[in-house]
């Protein structure tokens, strides 16, 4: 396996740990580790040595959204082709013929919340908290979660949480 500059990667025996390691930035998704992100996972859908994924966040942090630093850099070009390389890590994951196991260990909130809601499982630990606050910075969610969050919580519930912001807290 490769190394990475903000992925951290270790092996058990058929288990797969991929670690977002942004922890100062609380593993905000850059351009960076979107692109990192795309290309383990490749590796690991070729790598029949690997059965099973966790995926998880470096210190307080599953993934604490975007990169909203990075993102008020953007143009609108530049918007569009994030949330679309956004679209496509979270589908990769949602498609990966192995079992990926989210460990939200703490925020998951906006690309985060879309990053657990892409993976087959989400155990949460005492500290974890979801929810799509995009609607406070006047956008929707990007990489998927409208779509995602309804199959997962309903219709109802998916609109609540997305129209008002609203965090939840492990259950």
């Amino acid at each position: 396996m490769k190394k990475y500059s903000t992925l951290l990667f270790e092996k058990k025996g058929r288990v797969g740990i991929v670690k977002v390691n942004r922890p100062d930035a609380l593993n905000a998704l850059n351009e960076t580790v979107l692109e990192e992100l795309s290309s383990i996972f490749e590796q690991i859908k070729n790598d029949d040595s690997i059965g099973i994924v966790i995926l998880t966040g470096e210190g307080r942090a599953f993934v604490a959204g975007a990169d909203i630093a990075a993102m008020k850099e953007m143009n609108p070009l530049q918007g569009r082709a994030f949330m679309i390389k956004g679209q496509a890590v979270m589908e990769k994951i949602e498609t990966l013929p192995k079992p990926v196991i989210a460990a939200v260990n703490g925020f998951a909130l906006g690309g985060g919340c879309e990053l657990a809601m892409a993976c087959d499982f989400r155990f949460a630990s005492d500290k974890a908290k979801f929810g799509q606050p995009e609607v406070n910075l006047g956008i929707i969610p990007g990489f998927g979660g409208t779509q995602r969050l309804p199959r997962l919580v309903g219709k109802g519930m998916a609109k609540m949480l997305i129209f008002s912001a609203e965090l939840i807290k492990n259950c």
